[in-house]
């Protein structure tokens, strides 16, 4: 457990490190706000970011976002925005409780190649009614980016060749996929319970998981009930990185660069 922003208490599988161990990924964050006794959501106050894509995506409540490109808006349940922060972009995310009272949703932040850690910023907004739901086989997968069954997500045009999707599979239910030999392929387990890649290793939430380097994806729901998990898989840029904070470049000078421009005013054009 760690905090982050104003107070925000998040679970966190793993951070930026200079190791780079889950490249082109960078952090996967599991944030809530289900007790009715912490009072006033604290959120994310104005922040920066540098190099990378941040990709946030709700399962209840909503987080209102504004940036200093002007973009104001509101991230439902069931929605994903997926931001390229490039250059620099100075934005905020404030979380609300949905109708039942509680806030559940992820935080991936994935790598830029150095050829476009100064490109300009961009969003991939993308509505729960926008994201394609495949069932088959006792599998409903929701297809943020990537490809399954041969539906592609709607995100798209980014460098890493990112999957990203929502599994859920009923109770004995298996699910299998093909992925690129060389890409870094992770699953986060967080409702129920099964087994997972071909090892079959017997997983139950809540749990971040690791595979090794092949072919294709597989899992299995536990007989005697459901499980859902996120799965990512992503191309590796195999670039040296340095992470600090918010930015994550490659030579320590750019991180120095980061800083001279905040202090300046020419972080954002």
């Amino acid at each position: 457990m760690v905090i982050e922003g104003a107070g925000v208490k998040l679970r966190r599988s793993f951070g930026p490190t200079r190791s780079n161990p889950l490249d082109p990924f960078l952090l996967f964050d599991n944030f809530a706000f289900n007790n009715p006794q912490e009072g006033p959501i604290a959120g994310f106050p104005t922040h920066p970011h540098r190099g990378i894509e941040t990709v946030t995506y709700m399962l209840e409540g909503s987080v209102r976002h504004r940036d200093s490109l002007g973009n104001v808006g509101l991230i439902g349940a069931g929605d994903v925005q997926w931001m390229t922060a490039g250059r620099g972009i100075m934005h905020e995310e404030m979380p609300r409780r949905g109708p039942s009272g509680l806030i559940k949703g992820f935080q991936l932040w994935v790598n830029l190649p150095a050829a476009q850690k100064m490109s300009p910023p961009r969003y991939q907004e993308v509505k729960e009614n926008e994201i394609s739901v495949v069932k088959k086989d006792g599998a409903t997968v929701r297809v943020v980016a990537g490809e399954f069954a041969g539906v592609r997500g709607p995100v798209t045009d980014i460098a890493a060749q990112p999957l990203y999707m929502d599994v859920t599979l009923d109770a004995g239910a298996t699910f299998s996929l093909p992925t690129p030999r060389g890409h870094t392929v992770v699953a986060y387990v967080f409702e129920g319970a099964g087994l997972f890649g071909k090892d079959a290793t017997n997983t139950e939430a809540v749990k971040m998981l690791v595979f090794g380097d092949g072919d294709s994806f597989t899992a299995q729901a536990s007989p005697s009930q459901p499980v859902r998990y996120m799965l990512m898989a992503g191309a590796p840029f195999k670039e040296a990185i340095v992470p600090y904070g918010p930015f994550v470049m490659n030579t320590e000078a750019e991180i120095y660069q980061a800083f001279e421009d905040l202090r300046t005013g020419n972080f954002v054009k």
